[in-house]
């Protein structure tokens, strides 16, 4: 093994003066050193764990002749941000965490690395770091919580709405305040938390079968104890995380998710992390994927069942065994092994079996969490195109009722999420409109998510499965509906977005995957008049005063790339 630490202290002997000012013996300092960097902090239950599992991974450090040292990061929820202006900081997060996990494995020479997160902005940036730094490296899973009453995940956001409207009262929301997050982990769907976790073990960058396991079990600690095993085995073979990171593996990752329904939001995070692996993703690529890789699992917020009942199916393993022939099967892991290798040591081992009665104690088989492979169930993602969106918008179409697969209908335009959803509270909106949420995109905004406004359409019996919802910012993993974010250019950089105005007829073709306004003042028109009237409406249009803005929204705002690309700054 060539130590990148032993070279450095042969250059500059402080290194060791400095060790052994933290509990170092002088028998430590000959070791590989390894960074265990986690996102452990009180911030939110999808963290308030990974502590233990921090140490878990410095025994397998430990165990294997090397030396661990530990460095925080914690992140924050999109929890803490509903409904003010912290939302706003909620995506910029992303990259202030990946910015610091650099710099703690680029400034002191290390070995190899152990990265530990669970949640929507803390994997994407770890994932993020591991391409940066290119050292062998494992990254943990911190696994999700344990299901909240009746196997339900928190309605909080839409119980806000309708206590507002007066249909619940305070102890319908007490009971969700108390029994809402049970335990720490991530949140109990296919969410952005519970998809980052699937698409860091579809990547390789994790072990097989390390995402989703739920928090509370003791084989998330026995995983986490073996990834400082393998962490030290990566760095005796040389194998970096951008062997992994490859394009094949990308390729895998998006089939996976299209097999899992996994949230809109790894359309941002995946090409972010393929950026920082030194090539680019783009969506056309996420759109011919979920045209060819069938919609396997049941698990909300597309279907019946919560992420821990998906892992004792067999998780993302199994998953990948139902898809195999789709597979790139040679492709690099974590464990030092191909893809193929792993998965027929997982079927060896019993590893898909082992977890069904667990299953079991619910009344439930394997096929109640993952389907057959089903022709008529094919991906559950498309991109969106037209004079709205040039550069594309995206839409979870396996989150919403096939009947607005296909949708025409006029366009109430608002320039901000509370403006919407104020309008929606106060019944302004009517069954058949679509919302536009404008200027919430990476430059506009920050990108914030747009759960409070999903979800008081889900929770109102007038609008649900009738109004279709249009954004150049991003929703939440949790979000139901014919909800179509991430429209670029946005309407901050003068996109298209910015010149829809009330009443204009807005086509949505999901199938052929269109997104386009039709016509004006409920007149159909032709695309060249409406090219023209664009055309008309854009010379009227002055670009929104953000010179108030400062610290790290304003550098992120400044710089950020559209959601489409990524959303990533240089």
């Amino acid at each position: 093994m060539q130590q990148k630490c032993k070279f450095a202290r042969d250059l500059w002997s402080q290194l060791d003066a400095l060790r052994m000012g933290m509990n170092y013996t002088v028998e430590d300092t000959e070791k590989p050193q390894v960074l265990i960097d986690d996102c452990y902090g009180e911030s939110h239950p999808g963290s308030y764990h990974l502590d233990s599992l921090g140490y878990e991974v410095v025994l397998g450090v430990h165990e294997r002749g090397g030396r661990s040292v530990r460095s925080h990061v914690t992140d924050i929820c999109d929890g803490w941000g509903q409904g003010h202006d912290g939302m706003n900081y909620i995506l910029a997060s992303r990259e202030a965490i990946a910015n610091m996990v650099e710099i703690h494995g680029s400034v002191i020479p290390y070995d190899a690395a152990v990265l530990i997160s669970s949640c929507d902005k803390s994997v994407p940036a770890h994932l993020i770091a591991a391409a940066r730094l290119d050292i062998p490296l494992v990254h943990v899973p911190g696994g999700s919580m344990r299901p909240a009453p009746n196997m339900t995940t928190s309605d909080l956001g839409g119980a806000t709405a309708q206590y507002k409207k007066g249909e619940i009262d305070i102890k319908q929301i007490q009971t969700l305040q108390r029994c809402g997050c049970p335990t720490a982990g991530a949140c109990q769907f296919m969410g952005t938390a519970s998809t980052m976790q699937c698409m860091s073990e579809a990547l390789g960058l994790a072990l097989p079968g390390s995402a989703l396991a739920p928090s509370t079990m003791s084989e998330i600690r026995r995983m986490a104890r073996s990834a400082g095993h393998h962490a030290m085995y990566l760095a005796k073979e040389g194998i970096t995380s951008r062997k992994i990171l490859t394009p094949a593996a990308f390729e895998n990752a998006i089939k996976v998710h299209a097999a899992i329904s996994g949230s809109t939001n790894a359309l941002i995070h995946l090409p972010a992390i393929a950026h920082a692996s030194g090539f680019e993703l783009t969506a056309d690529v996420f759109d011919r994927i979920n045209n060819t890789v069938p919609y396997l699992t049941n698990v909300q917020p597309s279907g019946q069942y919560v992420t821990e009942l998906l892992w004792f199916a067999g998780g993302i393993p199994m998953v990948q065994w139902m898809i195999k022939d789709l597979l790139d099967l040679d492709v690099m892991t974590v464990t030092g092994q191909s893809l193929g290798d792993n998965l027929e040591m997982m079927q060896q081992t019993g590893f898909f079996d082992r977890n069904l009665g667990y299953l079991h104690n619910y009344k439930l088989e394997r096929n109640d969490l993952i389907r057959q492979p089903n022709k008529e169930k094919m991906g559950s993602i498309a991109v969106l195109k037209g004079n709205i969106a040039p550069d594309g918008a995206v839409i979870k179409y396996t989150a919403c009722s096939p009947d607005m697969h296909k949708h025409t209908g006029p366009a109430k335009v608002y320039n901000s999420e509370e403006a919407a959803q104020e309008a929606i509270i106060n019944n302004k909106v009517n069954p058949g409109d679509v919302i536009f949420i404008c200027y919430e995109g990476p430059k506009g905004s920050g990108a914030p998510e747009m759960l409070m406004t999903t979800d008081a359409i889900v929770f109102d019996k007038r609008l649900n499965g009738s109004v279709a919802l249009v954004t150049d910012g991003r929703f939440s993993g949790a979000t139901h509906g014919p909800c179509i974010g991430h429209v670029s250019p946005e309407a901050a950089d003068g996109g298209p977005i910015a010149l829809v105005e009330d009443n204009d007829i807005v086509e949505i073709d999901v199938h052929a995957r269109k997104l386009n306004i039709i016509g004006i003042n409920g007149e159909i028109k032709s695309a060249e008049e409406i090219a023209e009237i664009f055309t008309k409406r854009k010379q009227k249009w002055t670009p929104p005063d953000y010179s108030k803005r400062k610290g790290v929204f304003k550098q992120y705002t400044e710089r950020a790339k559209s959601l489409m690309a990524g959303a990533y700054i240089e």
